[in-house]
This record gives C-alpha cells, structure tokens and sequence, in this order.
C-alpha cells in the first residue's frame, strides 16, 4: 500500500485506475473548492448537524433547523461545479465509469452534467412531507418561507458560517415561521438522510450492485473527498476490498478506510480527478 501525501502517490493512482472500470465514491471534500465546508476536513470545525430524532421532537427543533437552513440554501444554491466535479462528468462521457455514488446533498454532480448519479444521502433541493409523504422543489418552500419572514435572510451577517448540508451557523431563531406542507398541512423535512436516519434499503442495493460489478482485475473503486466516518460509505470500501478489487482514496487526511487502500493520496481532489479525465482524452 502506498501512503505517500505526494506526487509519488498521484502517479500510482493514475498508473492503477488507467484503462480501469471504474466506481466512484464522493463526500464532501469533493465540493470544498465550490465554497461549501466540509464536516471533517483537516480545517474544520467542530460540527453538529441535527438529528432526525431532534428534528422530529417538536415545533421547536423545526423551527431552528428551518430558520438556519432558510439561510444556508440561499448561500448554497449559489454554489458552482468545480474542477472535481466536471471531471467526473468527463470520466462518465469517455465511459469509463460504471457509476458514480454521492454521499453529498448539493446536487452538483448533477449540475456539472453527470447523468447517472447515486445520491447516497439524498438532495437537498428536495424537501418531504413526513406524512403524507409528497416530494416537491426546494425553491418552492424558500419562496414560502421569504414571505412569511421578510428581510430574515439580509438580517443575518456574513460572518455567520456556512455549513456542508446547507445550513448555517445562526443562534438566533425565535420568531421564525416555518411553512407547512402545502398539500396535507403536515411537517416538512429536505428530502436528505439525517444523522440517525437509514438510507433506503434500495438505494444501498443499487450501491452494492455497482460495486459488486468490478472486476479486480481490469475495476477499480475510487473515492475521492470522503473521509469514511460513517459507515453509509466505509461499506462499500469494505466490500470492494473483500472482494479483491483495488480501491484509490483521495482525501485531505486520514480516513477510516485508510488500512483498506490499496493507495492512499492525500491530495485535493480537483487536482487529481482533472489529470484521471485527462488521460481519457481521446478515448
């Protein structure tokens, strides 16, 4: 296993996954160079994303996630696909992907122009009704929520942070209306898998068929950006690895996947995706 944070490293990467099948796995270090934060990158904060057991406690914890999220989105929605992002875009267009699983909820694989996309964790452009269970456009409820809290948004300073799932660091949230779901009255949550949520059980099958697709050897599973904390993506570096299909991780830092890579590049991530799609021109 090579564990170089160099040059030495991104080469061996490269020289493995050529002429590879490749499965794609990304977090959030991948959309850092877009503006957005990441949850456990060398730099970062401490984080505390709410809970699903939070948010569905009450009135109270709806009203401080929808405030600071009201606030967040409008920052996030202006986001842009980076060099990262594009170059995966790239990989699927050459066909070198089998497929691409996102642990991300910003939607930019997608803006980017990537067709075929897993989002492990959901989007959070969406948002559902937790009883009667429809799913509508994220803009629609922040159009809702301007007008029944004019001027919130202004009102909050610019030093107030940002954080990865579209939220923002803001204390301040008495007074907040929230905005029921417009068919049925009930509660709305954004369409994303919270922390002490399950991903779809299909969702994870369509993961695993990806991965069980490989063949070590002419496959590869890349991640890029992902430390692996949780388990909803360390899974399927496990099943890669068990099944003898090399496994790339590129990532600013350690990861929980470390002692399963077959090598380690502790790298940014556009860098080293934009020389990958680079060497499928022409293809």
């Amino acid at each position: 296993m090579d564990t170089l944070g160099d040059t030495t490293a991104g080469t061996r990467a490269l020289d493995l996954l050529a002429g590879r099948r490749l499965v794609v796995l990304t977090g959030a270090g991948l959309s850092t160079d877009s503006g957005i934060p990441d949850y456990r990158g060398p730099d970062s904060p401490p984080r505390r994303p709410m809970t699903y057991s939070e948010f569905v406690s009450g009135e109270a914890a709806q009203r401080r996630y929808w405030a600071r999220s009201h606030v967040g989105w409008a920052r996030m929605r202006r986001a842009e696909p980076n060099p990262g992002h594009r170059a995966l875009a790239d990989l699927e267009r050459a066909r070198v992907l089998d497929g691409l699983i996102t642990q991300n909820v910003d939607g930019l694989h997608s803006a980017a122009g990537h067709r075929d996309v897993v989002d492990l964790h959901g989007r959070i452009d969406e948002v559902i009704c937790l009883d009667c269970r429809e799913i509508g456009p994220r803009d629609d409820l922040q159009r809702r929520l301007a007008a029944l809290n004019p001027g919130f948004t202004e009102s909050v300073s610019a030093e107030v942070e940002s954080a990865p799932d579209g939220d923002a660091a803001l204390e301040a949230t008495d007074g907040f209306r929230t905005a029921p779901c417009a068919g049925c009255g009930g509660r709305l949550k954004p369409h994303v898998v919270f922390f002490g949520e399950n991903v779809p059980r299909d969702r994870v099958a369509r993961c695993y068929g990806l991965v069980d697709g490989l063949d070590p050897d002419d496959g590869a599973l890349l991640v890029a950006g992902s430390s692996l904390t949780v388990m909803s993506g360390l899974r399927f570096v496990k099943r890669a690895a068990r099944h003898g299909v090399p496994v790339v991780i590129v990532n600013r830092g350690a990861t929980r996947g470390d002692a399963l890579a077959t090598v380690l590049v502790d790298a940014g991530t556009s860098e080293v995706l934009g020389a990958l799609a680079g060497t499928t021109q022409g293809l």
